[in-house]
Order: C-alpha cells, then structure tokens, then sequence
C-alpha cells in the first residue's frame, strides 16, 4: 500500500481520525469551541453517561492531551456513581455540595466543596457528587486527559469500565479533607501536595519576584497525578512579565479586576488581543503565543492554570526542558520570558492607560519612566 492510501476497517477508510472528536460528535451535549470560553455561562445539556448536565468546551489553543468539560448539578441532585482511568482536575466556578470516594480497601472518604474549590479523585476510585443546595445548581469544570486515552484506546467502554486499582494515588487519608504537605524546591517550583483545596483564592502562595513585582504562586500535586496546575497572584497595580509556552494551558479567572493581552512574536503594534477578566472565563494560549497579566483593580487578583504534565512528572521532554528553567528565563537567554527592560513599549502605555481611565495609580513607577511614557517619548 502506497503512503496516501488508507488503511480500510470494513467498507470505510480510515484516514487522519480524531477518536476524541469522533466522540464529541456522538455525544448528546453542546460542544463550544472558541479563543476564550466564559464556563459560568455556556449552555449545558443532560448528559446520561455522568448522571449530570455538561457540555464539551474545546478552547483554540489547546494541545492534544486535554480538555474541558463543563458539569452543572441541578439543585438537590447528585451525578452517577463514577469511575475512570482518565485523569481529572475539579474547580468549582460556582455553587456548593459534596463528594463522596470509594477507595480501593473500601473505605468512603466525603469532603464538601464550594466555589473556588480545587481536587482530584484518585485514579479510578469510585465517587459521586452531590449539589448541596435545594435551590441553586453548582457549576464546576473538569479538565482532564479524557482526549489522549480516547485517542489511544479508541474504547469508551474501557476507559469507564476497567477495575484496575491505584492504591499508591491515595496519599494519607488527610488529603481528602484538605491537609498536605509542602513540597519546597525552588520559587516557581514550590508545590502543595494533597487531594483537595478548599478554597484557592485564600491559600497562601509563595514569592515568585523572578516572574514580575508582586507576583506569587504555587504550583499544586492533586492525588499524585500527571495533570498539573498553578494558582498564580498579581497585586494591585502591577503585572507579570510576558511568557510563552505549548499549547494546552488552560488559565482560569478566579478573581481581581484585570485583562490578559496575547501576541505573536514581533506583531505587538498590529494583532495584540486584550481579554479582560471575568470569574470562571478560561483561555488557552496557542503554542509559543507570547501572553501578559495585568492588575487594573484594587485587590489582589488570582488565576488559575492546568494542563497536562507536572513539575513532577513532566510527561514530554519540552516540558522537562522548560520546568529546569525556561519558563523565568529571558528570550535573550533562550529562555521564554520577555524582561521588563525589553518588552515593546505600548504594553506599558496600554496599563497606564487603563489605570488612568480607572482613577488608579500604577506600582511600576521604580521599573519605568512613566512620565516619559506618558509623554509618548
């Protein structure tokens, strides 16, 4: 067989297939696809298979190992008893209630969640949710490598039905109450490791200066998965330094008052996009599409990032290369970072700007000359 013919299952070619998007198709839920997607209010549909509402929400700038299903329980419900052996992260955008895991000696472990709560069911432990209010739904996002194992199996059944246990994914039966142990490597670096955080908008975070003025964050080991995260913190007044990675990271509005500005290498003056903050809007920035943060309010303000690898287990080689270092190192230095000194100078007219509109004062003014800046000089 020639290399452009295809490879023949019955009477129809198979030929560049997608399994993952295969099954988005044949699945009885929206599937949204955009730039950014605003999770808090995308419609959702009932969605039998997890015994709860959803839809399938594809962001442009994602890889080909994750995605994000959106999940709403209607009020005084509960989903399907679960089990998988894709890999999920769970932040609740809205709402409150409780989650109950089966582990494998047998043992039911329950903790109660509410919004801006983070976890993680260990894999393939048996679990089941519950909306805790008789009057409102709870709205939570599940970001998982349901696309990579679809993809690799090619068998639904398989990925829901498998009885396969991980009793070393457990950690200390405290992890399902929200106790944990800190991982201290480096800043950037450092990791909260446990099965569940209560709430991410009031946990402490650490120093991360190299990143920008006043920026901090902690990176977070969920029931010792390969799906990672980080909660990062911008103060008032400031920003962090510009930053480029691969695709397929998912960054979450938790709160604060600001916008996100996304740019091509070299196309700052003619193609800049500005997306400005929201509770539960997610963006995921395309491979190696340069993206700023920004504080225009007068609270701190937090975000929340996933994808697929961990400072832990990095999964690819790309990401092992810029966990050594690449992500706070300067472009100059083949690192991925634009310095102050040296990003293009309408970013910085762009803050002013914003902050001049809002009756606010900038934090910047020991890193820029911005009367200078101001003068268009």
């Amino acid at each position: 067989m020639s290399d452009d013919e295809a490879v023949v299952r019955g009477s129809d070619p198979v030929f560049l297939h997608d399994s993952f998007l295969a099954w988005c198709k044949e699945e009885p839920v929206p599937v949204i696809e955009d730039f950014g997607i605003d999770l808090a209010r995308v419609p959702v549909e009932p969605w039998d298979k997890y015994g709860m509402n959803g839809s399938i929400c594809l962001v442009k700038g994602r890889d080909d190992f994750n995605t994000i299903f959106t999940f709403e329980l209607p009020p005084g419900s509960k989903s399907r008893p679960l089990n998988h052996i894709y890999e999920e992260i769970i932040y609740v955008i809205d709402g409150y209630g409780s989650t109950q895991v089966q582990t494998p000696d047998g043992q039911k472990h329950s903790f109660e969640w509410g919004r801006n709560s983070l976890f993680s069911v260990p894999l393939n432990s048996t679990y089941q949710h519950f909306n805790g209010s008789g009057k409102e739904p709870a709205r939570f996002v599940s970001c998982n490598n349901f696309p990579f194992l679809m993809n690799l199996f090619r068998n639904e059944e398989f990925l829901f039905s498998c009885d396969h246990q991980f009793p070393e994914r457990l950690g200390p039966n405290g992890y399902f109450q929200g106790e944990g142990q800190m991982v201290e490597l480096r800043p950037g670096r450092h990791q909260w490791e446990t099965n569940f955080v209560s709430d991410i908008t009031n946990f402490e975070l650490r120093g991360w200066a190299a990143r920008g003025k006043g920026s901090s964050s902690l990176r977070w080991i969920l029931s010792d998965g390969t799906m990672g995260c980080h909660t990062s913190q911008i103060m008032p007044g400031m920003y962090k330094k510009a930053h480029r990675h691969l695709c397929g990271t998912n960054v979450f509005t938790i709160d604060g008052d600001g916008y996100s500005l996304l740019w091509w290498e070299g196309k700052e003056e003619d193609d800049i996009v500005r997306v400005d903050w929201d509770h539960g809007v997610v963006v995921t920035p395309p491979e190696n599409m340069f993206h700023q943060h920004f504080n225009v309010g007068t609270t701190p303000s937090r975000y929340l990032a996933i994808q697929f690898g961990t400072v832990r287990y990095p999964m690819t080689w790309q990401k092992k290369e810029i966990w050594e270092g690449k992500v706070d190192t300067s472009v100059e230095e083949g690192g991925n970072q634009i310095e102050y000194d040296n990003q293009h100078p309408i970013i910085h007219r762009m803050f002013l700007d914003e902050l001049d509109k809002r009756g606010l004062k900038s934090e910047m003014g020991d890193l820029f000359d911005e009367e200078k800046i101001r003068a268009g000089n």
